[in-house]
């Protein structure tokens, strides 16, 4: 079970932070999603999901050659009253702004999905 340290230590780290406000307020995305909303490249993107993941934050799931992340749904109720502020608090930073913006702009993310293999 996720700890009130170590939440707070993964929401800490800005690049964390705006891959968990993406995947509260979406429900699932995969690698590719992300690293094309946050305009950054896979590995940093993929290292920091490991992190989320290995701290019980994030779930992961593969399908095919993709993989999908999303918020562990079994996290206390603290935690997603924690994720709740946060999306709403972050909700008005420009880079969020953008990061939703990017991800909204890919169009077909299956057309995007594609080009990840």
């Amino acid at each position: 079970m996720i700890t009130p340290t170590t939440l707070f230590k993964c929401l800490a780290d800005e690049t964390r932070l705006r891959c968990v406000v993406l995947l509260h307020k979406e429900g699932r995305l995969c690698v590719c999603e992300l690293t094309h909303a946050l305009d950054l490249l896979q590995p940093k993107i993929s290292r920091h999901l490991a992190q989320l993941r290995q701290s019980n934050l994030l779930l992961d799931s593969r399908e095919g050659q993709w993989v999908y992340y999303q918020i562990n749904p079994e996290l206390p109720a603290w935690a997603f009253e924690i994720l709740d502020i946060a999306v709403k608090q972050f909700a008005t930073h420009s880079k969020q702004q953008k990061d939703s913006d990017r991800l909204k702009a890919m169009g077909s993310r299956l057309e995007i999905a594609k080009d990840c293999r």
